[in-house]
């Protein structure tokens, strides 16, 4: 009997090892995912992007580019 509860314990101690990396790597994606549509949003507005935010060429100036997200996604 002892031997059947440590399997199920066993069992419950990886289902839950599985979510938590599945947590883990469903946020690490999406965060990937945006990074990509700002990037790419920021490239269609003719900026380049550099740690986090779209500027212009290679300048200091930030540009907004929220108003070509739309071209990024519908690509």
């Amino acid at each position: 009997m002892k031997e059947a509860a440590g399997e199920a314990n066993m069992t419950v101690i990886t289902i839950v090892l599985i979510a938590i990396v599945l947590a883990v790597g469903t946020i690490i994606v999406r965060n990937l995912m945006n990074n990509t549509n700002n990037s790419s949003a920021c490239s269609a507005c003719g900026g380049a992007w550099r740690g986090g935010k779209c500027y212009q060429g290679n300048t200091t100036t930030i540009i907004d580019y929220s108003s070509c997200m739309g071209d990024a996604t519908n690509n």
